[in-house]
C-alpha cells in the first residue's frame, strides 16, 4: 500500500526526457514507483492536466540566516522550491567564531540580513542542530564559504596570510566539510578572498585537493576581466582536481554584451573535452543585487566596513577614487561599465535617506544637487556600507544564451535583508523561467526548463536523491498546471509571491495542497554523500 498516489499526471522527470504520461506513488518518503496505471494507496491525488515535476532547487541563495525567521519557506514554496542551498560567494554565516565574528557579521548584514545575538553559528555542527530543532517546511542545504572562515580567521585588514593563518583556514574548511558542508563557496570579488592571488587561493583550498567535493565561485572579475577570471578559476580545477561551479554567470556592461558569453562557454566546453568538471548557472534578470560597496575597487575593500567608511570621508581618498572610477578597468567597475543611472539603492537604513530608497543614485545625486559620486561616497559613510543595491548590468541575449547551455542551471541568487526592498527574484525567479522564457517566449521547452531547475543542479551540488521522478528518488514534487504560473513581483513591489502551484510534495507529503499551505516540517538539513 503506498502513502501517496499521483495519478493522470504528465510526468517531466527532470531528465529532459520528453514528457509522459504515468503516474507516480510514494512511500515512506521516497518515490516507489513511476509507471501506467498504479493502485493501491492511502491518498490519491489527481493530476489530470497537470505537469508533475521533480521539487525544484535553488543551489544559489543567501538565506543563511533567514532559515530562522518565521515565515521562512513559503515564498521559496510558491515558485515550487523544495531545496535550498545557502552560504554562497564566499559569504556563509557559518561557521563563524572569534574575535572577528562581530565584523563578519556586519560585512555579511546586506546580503543574509541581521544575525540573532544567539544565533548558534560557531560551527555548521551547531547551526545544524538549531535549523532541524525548528522544524523546516524545505530541505536545506550549507556550503562553507571560504571568505568568512578567512575573514573568522583574519578579520579584513590582512591581506598576505601567514602560514598559521592558512592552517587554521584549513582546519575550519575541515571541521566544515566534516559537519556536512555540501561544498566550498568562494567570493573573489568580494573582500577578503579578493585579496588572495590565484596562487594563494589554490594553497588555502589545498584540503580539498583530489576529492569530489564543488567548489562554487563568485569569479573575481564579472565584466571585462570575465574570461580571464574564468581561466583563474580552471587553473584552479586542474591544479587541485576538483569539480568547479561558475555561479551567477555574466558579461556586465554594454560594452561586453553578445560579445564574452559565447566566448566564455566555449571554453568551459574545452575544458570538459579536456577532463575538467566545470559547469556553471545564471538568473534570469538583466539587474543584480549586492552591497553598494561593490563599485569600489578589491584594494579599497581593506580593513572591512570601518576602514572603509574612514576611507570615504577623506577627500584626497575621494579624489582618487573618482579618478579609478571614471577610468579603471582593473576591476569589477561596475559604476564605470553601467552608469549611475542603472544603480539603484534598494535598502537605505537611516530616516534621511529612507525617500530616496528605490532610486538610482543618479536620480538621488539630482535630487541632492551633488555630482553622483560625491553622493554615493556620502550616502556609504552615512549608512557605515550598510547598502544594497539593484544594478542593471547584463543583456538579456547572454542570459538566453546561458540558459541554453546544457551545463547551465538556474538560481535566483536571493538575499535577505530585513529592510529595504529585495530583488524580485526573491519570490519570483522559478516562476519567471516557466512563464517568461517557456510559455511566452519558448526559448526553453518544458522539459528542458525543470532539467535545470532539478536535475542539473542536483548533479553540481551531488545532491543525492535530488532532482529526477524515478524510483528510489526523494519525493520532492509539484504539480502545477503550466499556463498558470505567474511570477507578480516587480522592482517596484518585489515581494509579491509567485502563484500557481497546486501541490509542492516535500518528503512525500504536501507543503502545499490545492494552492494552500499545508503541513510545514518535513524538510531537513541536507548532508553530503560519502566522500572519498
Amino acid at each position: 500500500m503506498y502513502d501517496l498516489l499521483i495519478r493522470n499526471g504528465v510526468l517531466y522527470d527532470g531528465s529532459g526526457a520528453n514528457a509522459r504520461r504515468a503516474d507516480v506513488a510514494v512511500f515512506g518518503g521516497k518515490i516507489a514507483a513511476v509507471g501506467e496505471n498504479l493502485s493501491g494507496a492511502r491518498r490519491t491525488i489527481d493530476a489530470a492536466g497537470r505537469a508533475v515535476t521533480p521539487g525544484f532547487i535553488d543551489i544559489h541563495r543567501h538565506g543563511d540566516c533567514a532559515v530562522f525567521r518565521p515565515d521562512f519557506g513559503k515564498l521559496e514554496l510558491r515558485q515550487g522550491l523544495t531545496t535550498v542551498v545557502n552560504g554562497n560567494c564566499g559569504l556563509s554565516a557559518a561557521p563563524l567564531s572569534g574575535p572577528y565574528r562581530r565584523e563578519v557579521l556586519d560585512y555579511l548584514e546586506p546580503i543574509t540580513g541581521p544575525a540573532e545575538p544567539d544565533l548558534p553559528l560557531e560551527s555548521l555542527g551547531t547551526y545544524r542542530k538549531a535549523a532541524e530543532g525548528r522544524g523546516l517546511p524545505i530541505h536545506i542545504g550549507m556550503l562553507a564559504g571560504a571568505g568568512a572562515i578567512r575573514a573568522a580567521v583574519a578579520g579584513y585588514g590582512t591581506e598576505r596570510l601567514a602560514d598559521e593563518a592558512y592552517e587554521a583556514v584549513h582546519r575550519r574548511l575541515n571541521e566544515a566539510l566534516g559537519d556536512g558542508a555540501l561544498g566550498v563557496s568562494l567570493g573573489l570579488g568580494y573582500a577578503p578572498e579578493c585579496f588572495y592571488t590565484t596562487q594563494e587561493l589554490i594553497r588555502a583550498l589545498a584540503p580539498l585537493e583530489g576529492r569530489d567535493i564543488p567548489v562554487t565561485v563568485h569569479m573575481r572579475e564579472e565584466g571585462d576581466g570575465v574570461l580571464d577570471a574564468l581561466e583563474e578559476m580552471l587553473t584552479v580545477a586542474r591544479r587541485l582536481r576538483v569539480p568547479v561551479h561558475i555561479s551567477h554567470l555574466k558579461a556586465m556592461g554594454k560594452r561586453n554584451w553578445d560579445r564574452l558569453i559565447p566566448r566564455a562557454l566555449e571554453r568551459m566546453e574545452a575544458a570538459r573535452r579536456e577532463g575538467l568538471d566545470v559547469s556553471c548557472d545564471v538568473y534570469p534578470y538583466t539587474a543584480g543585487s549586492t552591497q553598494l560597496i561593490h563599485i569600489l575597487p578589491h584594494d579599497f575593500l581593506t580593513g572591512g566596513t570601518e576602514a572603509v567608511t574612514e576611507r570615504l570621508r577623506s577627500p584626497e581618498q575621494r579624489r582618487i577614487l573618482t579618478h579609478r572610477i571614471q577610468t579603471g578597468r582593473d576591476f569589477d567597475n561596475i559604476a564605470g561599465m553601467v552608469g549611475w543611472e542603472n544603480i539603484l539603492c534598494s535598502t537605505l537604513n537611516r530616516p534621511e535617506n529612507r525617500p530616496y530608497q528605490g532610486m538610482s543614485v543618479a536620480q538621488i545625486a539630482q535630487a541632492q544637487g551633488k555630482d553622483p559620486f560625491t553622493c554615493a561616497y556620502d550616502l556609504l559613510v552615512s549608512e557605515r556600507c550598510q547598502i544594497t543595491m539593484i544594478d542593471f548590468i547584463t543583456a538579456e541575449s547572454d542570459i538566453v544564451r546561458i540558459l541554453r547551455d546544457d551545463h547551465a542551471a538556474v538560481i535566483s541568487d536571493s538575499t535577505y535583508p530585513t529592510s529595504g526592498k529585495r530583488h524580485p527574484r526573491v519570490c519570483g525567479t522559478f516562476a519567471r523561467i516557466l512563464e517568461k522564457y517557456v510559455a511566452r517566449e519558448g526559448a526553453l521547452s518544458l522539459e528542458q526548463a525543470v532539467r535545470k531547475m532539478t536535475s542539473v543542479p542536483a548533479r553540481a551540488l551531488r545532491l543525492a536523491g535530488k532532482g529526477l521522478v524515478a524510483e528510489g528518488m526523494d519525493a520532492d514534487l509539484c504539480i502545477f498546471d503550466p499556463a498558470a504560473i505567474r511570477e507578480r513581483g516587480t522592482y517596484q513591489e518585489p515581494e509579491r509571491w509567485a502563484e500557481g502551484m497546486d501541490y509542492v510534495i516535500v518528503d512525500g507529503v504536501p507543503a502545499i495542497e490545492a494552492g494552500e499551505f499545508a503541513r510545514m516540517d518535513r524538510g531537513r538539513v541536507l548532508r553530503p554523500r560519502t566522500r572519498r
